[in-house]
C-alpha cells in the first residue's frame, strides 16, 4: 500500500502545478473552484454526517480504559481516561468537524481577506481525501472491524517531525497503577 503522505505530497504539488495554469482572473473559473470547493466540504461534512449516524445505530457499549499523555511539557502524569467505544467515536468525530471548520475558516480568511484563490483548488482534493483515510471512514463507512492499527484508541497523527504528545497507554498493568494511583478514571460524561 502507498503511503497517504506521499500521495498527499504527489497531490499536492500537482494541484499547484494544475493551479498555475488555471486562469483564475476569469470570474466563470474562479466559480467554479469555488463551486468544487464548496461541494468537497458538503461532501466531507456529509459524510461525517453519515459516520455519526452509523455511531448511534452500532451503539457499541464495549468499555474502553487508556492512559490520556498529558501536554507536552506540562510535567503531569497521563490522565486514565474510561469510556465506551460509541462515546469516544463520538469524541473522534466531533474532533473532526471542529478541525475541518477550522480550515474552511483560515481558508475563508486567505481567499476573502488575502485574495488568494490557488488554495481552493488544493484545498478541494485533500481533505476529501485524508477523510476517506481516516479511521471513522475505515471502521464505520468501510466496515472495516476495529482490530489491529484500527483498535480503539486510534494513534493521533502526527504532529511536526512525529513531536507532541506521547503515547497513548492501553496495557493492562499501566491502566491498573493508574487506578490504584487515583489519576482520573472518572467515566466521562
Amino acid at each position: 500500500m502507498v503511503n497517504p503522505q506521499i500521495t498527499t505530497l504527489a497531490i499536492v504539488l500537482g494541484s499547484m502545478q494544475l493551479s498555475k495554469k488555471i486562469p483564475f482572473d476569469d470570474p466563470n473559473v474562479l466559480l467554479g473552484v469555488r463551486a468544487l470547493y464548496v461541494l468537497s466540504n458538503l461532501i466531507i461534512f456529509g459524510l461525517y454526517y453519515y459516520i455519526g449516524m452509523q455511531i448511534k445505530k452500532k451503539k457499541d457499549l464495549t468499555t474502553l480504559k487508556y492512559l490520556e499523555p498529558a501536554p507536552a511539557g506540562s510535567g503531569e502524569d497521563a490522565k486514565l481516561v474510561t469510556t465506551t467505544n460509541m462515546e469516544y467515536d463520538n469524541q473522534q468525530l466531533q474532533a473532526a468537524y471542529k478541525s475541518q471548520a477550522m480550515a474552511i475558516a483560515m481558508l475563508m480568511f486567505m481567499h476573502v481577506y488575502m485574495k488568494y484563490t490557488n488554495p481552493l483548488l488544493i484545498q478541494s482534493i485533500i481533505p476529501v481525501k485524508s477523510m476517506f483515510e481516516s479511521n471513522l471512514a475505515k471502521v464505520h463507512i468501510f466496515g472495516k472491524p476495529a482490530a489491529g492499527e484500527l483498535k480503539r484508541p486510534w494513534k493521533a497523527a502526527g504532529g511536526f517531525m512525529g513531536m507532541g504528545q506521547g503515547e497513548i497507554k492501553t496495557d493492562k498493568a499501566s491502566i491498573e497503577a493508574a487506578e490504584r494511583a487515583g489519576r482520573g478514571g472518572a467515566k466521562e460524561e
